[in-house]
């Protein structure tokens, strides 16, 4: 077995300089998903059969399509419809890229917490005189946000993975570092390995801290 343990631990102090940028990147992006999702998971609940047909089909493009694929759509095939769209640079394609696609899952995700929400208390709501968007911003989204937590936190989990295809467009991430630590010291498997682990490491920490929130938000419903 050829492994070299030196190649690897000498790895990490080089990668673990990308990790604020591909947190950054994933933040934003999730961020953005969040706002688009919860659009969209209120468009799907709208009366307008068309505006709910166009949720829909946002919704089953981005979540029926590789994530590669809709990253290579904005960055190479934008530009080719829409010339203003070659100022796009990798970064800003990418967070679009995860951007949406993430947002469709999420999408999902708040239309299920939505769902979970007793439709009583909205009529009891607007029966003591509040309109239906103070309803929704008083009672009906905080209950739905402590519901949505937990597979909004799994998703970003995902997104933080996915950050790694940024790569492919040319983004200096963590991936794409590890990619040139590997190919110019011939330790693919020792870098590779070292890149896995810091992933790992990353998903435990913030799994540590969801667990830390989903508790937090418990205590007024525990006994």
């Amino acid at each position: 077995m050829n492994f070299d343990l030196k190649a690897m631990l000498e790895a990490f102090p080089i990668l673990i300089k990308y990790i604020p940028f591909t947190l950054l990147m994933a933040v934003v992006s999730m961020i953005i998903a969040i706002i688009l999702g919860l659009i969209i998971a209120l468009l799907t609940k709208n009366d307008t059969p068309v505006i709910k047909q166009l949720a829909k089909l946002y919704l089953s493009f981005f979540r029926g399509t590789p994530t590669l694929v809709q990253l290579f759509l904005i960055y190479y095939g934008l530009p080719q419809l829409f010339p203003s769209f070659s100022v796009i640079d990798g970064l800003t394609a990418s967070i679009i890229g995860l951007s949406l696609k993430n947002s469709s899952y999420l999408a999902e995700i708040f239309r299920a917490a939505l769902h979970s929400v007793d439709k009583g208390q909205l009529e009891a709501s607007l029966a003591v005189g509040m309109t239906k968007a103070q309803a929704y911003r008083r009672i009906i989204l905080p209950q739905a946000t402590r519901n949505a937590i937990p597979a909004t936190g799994n998703t970003f989990i995902a997104l933080v993975k996915e950050t790694s295809l940024a790569f492919t467009l040319g983004v200096a991430e963590l991936f794409s570092q590890g990619k040139m630590i590997a190919v110019s010291s011939f330790k693919f498997f020792e870098t590779y390995l070292a890149i896995a682990i810091i992933y790992w490491v990353l998903t435990l920490i913030y799994s540590f801290l969801q667990e830390l929130l989903e508790r937090k938000l418990s205590k007024p419903y525990s006994s």
